[in-house]
């Protein structure tokens, strides 16, 4: 068998452990990624002087890659929720929506979305549960529909947009340029939350889903001390806008003299650390105290803490499996800019599947493919963007029993596990493949 061959088998068989490890056994993520990469590293003949480095440079580089981003992002998230910024953005969304039936739907559709740009899928869910029952309870819509809509809508941009570990992560190590990415992210993750919308509905329809119970003061959101709308956005929404103007500006040409101010307010690590500034001000005029600063970053970092670790292991694991050269025996095989594009999206999606997590299927995704960018046609700044964007929709696929956030989803909707699969999981394995197909018809124009 030749080298490449021996290594091609040592990777599968790395993967299929980290599944078994983190899914079967429940073994630590951090600790199954460490173990994996250095078997792995031992059995495909790396020199042994060279295999301790390659894990420290390679966890090292990631980690300053990801660790403001998630950090500032994180502090966002806890601002939010301490301040009522997520429930204001869901009430006034929902006021304007009214409580019928179908404009409750598309309220949920938004309420998820738009504080889902900087808040992680699993929080935002937790904060806005109570707000999803008493959508459902008033509408008498059905809550499993309601919980696949809002949940769909919160994972689509958790997936896609690189204020989110996984899309960061790939990223980082196909080195693309994230002010395009966080654009075209939020672009293609709306084609993706229509699709999952309109499905969620053709799986509940006939169903006889129960609404959920009006649970005492949960339709009572005015006697929450919440902020503005207007203010509430901020927090969210300005980052983007930064982001935006540097990216526009880069592609008319204008990188020097006073756009120079714009190019640093629009890096992603100063216009979320602009963000969380925000949301520490919103924080101090709805019930903050003095010193929550303070208390802002130490509790963003006991949050971000673990997925930054875990983030970084992935890098890691990434690293090693770069240097077995399977990454460029794959790109050889599979070489073509319209087969490249769907490699990542399905290599993604089985791991994500398989194992459960985004983040993993993603950051290892990208490891792999990583080295055949250029033999896939996808050696640009855009292509390298489409590849990440074919990543986030192949992890999207599917969310079911082994994936944390969907019990999230079921748990904190009341609803049984039958329902989440059929609504829930289903929902977001069309919004991948909706999502996918968006992304591999631009790239035939932008490519």
């Amino acid at each position: 068998m030749s080298s490449i061959a021996l290594s091609s088998v040592l990777v599968v068989l790395s993967i299929v452990a980290i599944i078994y490890l983190t899914s079967k056994v429940k073994f630590s993520v951090f600790g199954s990624l460490f173990a994996v990469s250095l078997a792995l590293a031992l059995g495909s003949g790396m020199p042994l002087g060279k295999v301790i480095d390659t894990l420290k440079s390679s966890f090292g580089n990631t980690l300053g890659g990801i660790s403001f981003i998630i950090i500032f992002g994180a502090a966002i998230a806890v601002c939010m929720q301490k301040s009522g910024g997520a429930l204001s953005i869901a009430s006034h969304i929902l006021k304007l929506a009214g409580k019928g039936n179908a404009k409750a739907k598309a309220a949920m559709a938004w309420t998820g979305f738009i504080p889902g740009l900087t808040i992680f899928c699993d929080t935002g869910y937790i904060i806005l549960s109570g707000i999803a029952r008493s959508v459902s309870a008033n509408s008498r819509t059905s809550m499993p529909l309601i919980a696949a809509i809002m949940g769909s809508s919160l994972f689509v941009v958790h997936c896609l947009v690189p204020t989110h570990p996984g899309a960061l992560a790939a990223a980082t190590a196909l080195n693309a340029n994230l002010g395009m990415l966080v654009l075209a992210s939020v672009l293609f993750a709306i084609p993706g939350l229509l699709a999952s919308y309109y499905w969620a509905g053709l799986m509940d329809k006939g169903q006889n889903y129960a609404p959920a119970e009006i649970e005492d003061g949960a339709d009572d959101l005015s006697q929450h001390n919440l902020p503005k709308f207007s203010h509430a956005l901020v927090p969210v929404v300005l980052p983007l806008v930064l982001i935006s103007i540097s990216t526009l500006l880069t592609t008319l040409g204008m990188k020097d003299g006073g756009a120079t101010v714009f190019h640093f307010l629009g890096n992603p690590v100063m216009a979320l650390l602009v963000g969380m500034l925000c949301g520490v001000w919103l924080l101090s005029r709805h019930g903050g105290q003095k010193g929550d600063f303070t208390k802002v970053l130490e509790e963003a970092i006991v949050k971000a803490g673990p997925i930054l670790i875990i983030t970084a292991a992935g890098g890691m694991f990434g690293a090693i499996i770069k240097e077995t050269g399977v990454g460029n025996a794959l790109g050889e095989v599979l070489g073509g800019a319209s087969v490249g594009l769907l490699v990542p999206f399905i290599i993604a999606a089985l791991l994500k599947t398989a194992q459960g997590s985004s983040t993993v299927a993603a950051l290892t995704t990208a490891a792999i493919i990583s080295p055949s960018l250029q033999t896939f046609g996808l050696d640009s700044e855009m292509g390298r963007v489409f590849a990440v964007l074919a990543i986030g929709a192949g992890s999207m696929i599917a969310s079911h029993a082994n994936d944390s956030y969907f019990w999230v989803v079921t748990k904190f909707s009341n609803i049984e596990m039958q329902q989440s699969l059929r609504v829930f999981s289903s929902s977001t394995f069309v919004m991948g493949v909706v999502t996918f197909a968006c992304i591999w018809a631009a790239s035939a124009f932008m490519l």
